[in-house]
């Protein structure tokens, strides 16, 4: 009997045997993860236009296109990385707003300050220490690559102020998430090899000044 893949929780029946493997699905989103993901991007989004304007709050609408464009960037290409990784493995990737995380971020940009945890991919399934560094590894990697690309635009002088400060907010995501703390990725990463922590946060501070 054929597997079948399924692309969500709501789309397994209870008492199938689904099982793991490895694989290569295509990159799929179930209704409920793109209403969250974008929820995540717009309240995100307004907690960093309402920051970049503290305490003018009145014109926090002029600087909502470039917090946009961070946020997409920044965040949703994280998020979509590790979802993508875990999906190669086989297992259930999707992503999950926290709405706590997303009002604490909210109210902390009334302060002019970001600090979010907006929310995170879950993974169904037990993978491995190596398949699980590998997928939190997807992240920071993905912030990284951006950064390389926005440097580039910046430095060949196309909308250099707008290119420098993406390429600092996905250097900066890329650092703080592989910080080997908590829920952070670098915890993950480093219990599956250490070496490829250290050249990852290297690059990622690198990076960041290289960005400024």
């Amino acid at each position: 009997m054929e597997r079948k893949i399924y692309y969500s929780f709501h789309e397994i029946p209870f008492g199938y045997d689904y099982g793991y493997g490895y694989g290569k699905p295509s990159l799929r989103f179930s209704q409920r993860e793109i209403k969250e993901l974008l929820i995540s991007i717009l309240v995100l989004s307004l907690a960093f236009s309402m920051a970049m304007t503290f305490p003018a709050y009145i014109y926090f609408y002029l600087f909502f296109p470039l917090a946009l464009l961070a946020v997409v960037t920044a965040f949703a290409c994280h998020e979509i990385a590790h979802k993508y990784a875990g999906m190669k493995y086989g297992y259930w990737s999707e992503y999950r707003m926290f709405p706590q995380g997303l009002l604490f971020a909210l109210l902390l940009s009334f302060a002019g300050i970001v600090f979010a945890a907006p929310g995170a991919v879950m993974i169904f399934g037990m993978p491995s220490r190596e398949e699980s560094g590998k997928i939190s590894a997807a992240g920071p990697l993905a912030n990284m690559m951006l950064a390389i690309l926005f440097i580039i635009v910046a430095s060949a002088g196309i909308i250099k102020n707008i290119a420098s400060a993406i390429a600092t907010i996905n250097a900066f995501l890329a650092f703080f998430n592989l910080i080997p703390l908590g829920p952070l990725d670098g915890r993950k990463i480093m219990a599956w090899n250490m070496a490829v922590w250290i050249i990852m946060i290297v690059m990622s501070i690198m990076l960041l000044i290289a960005s400024f």
